[in-house]
This record gives structure tokens, C-alpha cells and sequence, in this order.
């Protein structure tokens, strides 16, 4: 079979913007990434063990090749000695260690972060395909370009509506879950073809080069968690961590994520500065309807115009829900959708919900208080008990 991971271009474009941000800030910090998953499989991945050992062997032998550094150093907001850094840059086998407890699949990476933070992508997606190649894969992608054909159809249907002050755009945000890398090229392929006016880009920085679409991305959970292990005072970790990606893009990338001690401890740190240096908020968890509201509301409080703004919502997205928050909304403020497994792994078979997750940075554990239920993550519930009083957090 061929390999899993076909470039170390093949992962998505947060991981390069967090890491050109850490690389900068925090070049020594130690940190832990956890593997996990939140449902059941149709069989134990324990037994996919052996198979993701050897791709990650194979991945720890890639490098960025020459033109894929130019690539990455034409986006203007990647700095020359982040791609310098690399050029030399190779995964080390020996920060990840993958073994079997159980049913389980346990996957850890530990060692300094600039040289772990990057696993995370491709082991999910490594797993992700390595467990659905055990199905028919002919039945599975016939019936996901019937699926897809469906979904374009819908889409046609709905962008022929009246028009809204603004258009509905929406993101390919599928690399993680999906059913296989060809697959995801095929339906990102398609989208392009096909819906050119409102599919306006890719997360996946190797797909946005071979079809010359908009990389999409600025941060994840992980890089404002890192910064509850960073020395600040725990009640502060947003302020620096907003602060510190201020500094290293200067207006660049300024979709803020809120939701990693939720929405209302996130609004009280999100003031009038933040408020007009970022252009605006994604959505992760929690209701969309009540988020969207209090963050328009917010910036109702601080005189700042919801037109100038925008709202990315990217949890478990179908068109049809993308739909339904861009009549919502979309007079009221810009929007934006990044739709992700119902893209990439809409085949009829039941996707996996695995993470990889930050858990501890310097020594010390960190953790996310999701605003919906089950996406709390933490392995300290000490640490987690104390974050929710700091924050006062009921979930």
C-alpha cells in the first residue's frame, strides 16, 4: 500500500502559523501531546498499532523539499528564518512513542515543542486512513461522490436565495478526519471546479498549493493553552497569548479563537484593544446561535461596527447548518464556514472522533474548558478544578 503521508506540506495551515509563533516566543518549552478517542470504532485501533509505527518511521524521514519552501515563503506572513528553520527541520522518531493498552491505541509525543507540535495532524490523519482501508473503499467512494454531487446540488439550491448584505463562503477544513488523502484531493478538487464563488479555500496548505486556493488558518486550542504553562499568571494566559500573536503578525491572521475557557471568560479578556486589532472570532464548541449573539452584542458594547467583523464557525458543520447561521447572521456581520469531515469523510461509514491533544507545557499540565459537553480536555482533574474556579467555569 502506499504510504500515508505524501508531504510534510500535507497538514494544515494553523500548525505552521502556531509554530512560526512559538518558534519565536518560546523556542525551549517542553511540552506532552496525547492521543484519543471519543467514540466507538467498528474494531479495536489497538490493532492498527504496528501499521501507524511504520508510517511514522517513514514520516520521520521527510523533509520539506526546495520548492515547497518557496511555497511557504511566498505567503507573507511566514518569516524567512522560520523557513529556514525548515530546511532542516525532520520529525524525530524518538519524541513519539505508539503502544496498546488494552483495545486501545496510545500514541504520546513528548520533547521540546517546536520539534513535537507538528505530529498531531498527520497522526490523525495516518490513523484515520489506516482504519478505514480495512472497508470497501470502492463502495465508500461511490457512495461519497454521490454524497458530494447531493451536497453540490444543495448548495446551488441555497446560494440561488436572495442575497444577503454578504455573501456565504465556506472552508474545506476535513485534513484530520478524513477517509483517505486521495479522497480529500478528489472532493477539494471538485469544490474548486464547481463552486468557485463561495468555496474560498482550504486549511490544508498541500491542497491549496496544487489548486491554487487560499490556505486557510491562524490558531488552535493548543497554542493558547501552551501559554497556562508559560510563567504568566494563569488568569492572564489569554491576554498573552492574544498579545503575543498581535506582535508576531502585526494584522496578519486575526481570526481569534474563543472558546478554550469559553465564550464569556473569553469576552471579558477580549477588550476594546483585542477587539480592534483581531478581525474577528471563530466558533468551536457550544451553541453557535447564543456565541454568535454574544459576540456581536460585544462588540455593540465596545463601538465597534459587527459589519467590519467576521464569524467563522467550524464545529461539526453540514451545508445545511452553515445555512441556517449564515440567514442568521449574515446581515448582521460577515461570516465564514469551515466544513470538515462532512467533506472529507462523508462516505457512508462512521468517521472516528479522535483528537490529539496539548496536555501538559513546561512541566505543567494545561487544559481546555469547552463550552460543550465531552470536549473538556484535561488528564490533571486537580489542574482542571483549579482552572474552573480561576475562570469561573460551570462546565
Amino acid at each position: 500500500m502506499p504510504p500515508v503521508v505524501r508531504s510534510l506540506l500535507d497538514t494544515d495551515l494553523y500548525k505552521f502559523t502556531m509554530w512560526q509563533a512559538l518558534l519565536h516566543g518560546h523556542p525551549s518549552a517542553q511540552a506532552e501531546y496525547r492521543f484519543m478517542c471519543r467514540n466507538a470504532p467498528a474494531y479495536p485501533l489497538a490493532e492498527l498499532a504496528a501499521d501507524v509505527g511504520r508510517e511514522l518511521d517513514r514520516l520521520c524521514t521527510l523533509h520539506f523539499t526546495d520548492d515547497e519552501l518557496d511555497y511557504l515563503r511566498s505567503l507573507r506572513y511566514i518569516k524567512s528564518d522560520f523557513v529556514d528553520f525548515l530546511a532542516l527541520f525532520h520529525f524525530q522518531r524518538k519524541f513519539i512513542h505508539v503502544d496498546v493498552e488494552g483495545p486501545e491505541l496510545v500514541i504520546c509525543a513528548r520533547g521540546p515543542q517546536v520539534h513535537v507540535m507538528g505530529f498531531e495532524i498527520y497522526v490523525l490523519y495516518i490513523v484515520n486512513e489506516l482504519y478505514f482501508r480495512r472497508f470497501d473503499a470502492e463502495q465508500a467512494l461511490a457512495e461519497g461522490r454521490r454524497r458530494l454531487t447531493a451536497k453540490l446540488d444543495t448548495l446551488r439550491r441555497l446560494v440561488a436565495e436572495p442575497p444577503s448584505r454578504h455573501p456565504f463562503e465556506f472552508f474545506d477544513f476535513g485534513t484530520r478526519r478524513r477517509f483517505s488523502g486521495a479522497w480529500h484531493e478528489e472532493v477539494v478538487g471538485t469544490l474548486a471546479r464547481e463552486a468557485p464563488q463561495q468555496f474560498k479555500g482550504t486549511s490544508n496548505v498541500y491542497l491549496a498549493r496544487q489548486y491554487n486556493l487560499v490556505p486557510i488558518g491562524t490558531m488552535a486550542h493548543e497554542y493558547l493553552q501552551s501559554f497556562q504553562g508559560f510563567g504568566v499568571r494563569l488568569r492572564d494566559f489569554q491576554k498573552a497569548a492574544l498579545e503575543s500573536w498581535v506582535q508576531e503578525y502585526r494584522g496578519d491572521l486575526g481570526t481569534a479563537l474563543t472558546d478554550v475557557v469559553g465564550m464569556d471568560a473569553f469576552l471579558a479578556d477580549f477588550d476594546l484593544y483585542f477587539a480592534k486589532l483581531f478581525d474577528g472570532l471563530r466558533h468551536d464548541s457550544g451553541d453557535p446561535v447564543a456565541w454568535g449573539e454574544k459576540a456581536i452584542a460585544h462588540y455593540a458594547r465596545l463601538r465597534i461596527d459587527p459589519f467590519t467583523k467576521r464569524l467563522v464557525f467550524s464545529d461539526g458543520l453540514t451545508f445545511d447548518k452553515a445555512f441556517a447561521l449564515y440567514r442568521h447572521f449574515a446581515d448582521r456581520i460577515m461570516t465564514g464556514f469551515g466544513i470538515g469531515t462532512h467533506l472529507s469523510n462523508d462516505v457512508g461509514l462512521v468517521p472516528l472522533n479522535i483528537v490529539m491533544k496539548l496536555v501538559a507545557c513546561n512541566g505543567q499540565p494545561v487544559a481546555k474548558l469547552s463550552d460543550s459537553p465531552g470536549k473538556t480536555m484535561s488528564v490533571d482533574p486537580t489542574f482542571l478544578a483549579y482552572l474552573k474556579q480561576v475562570f469561573h467555569s460551570r462546565t
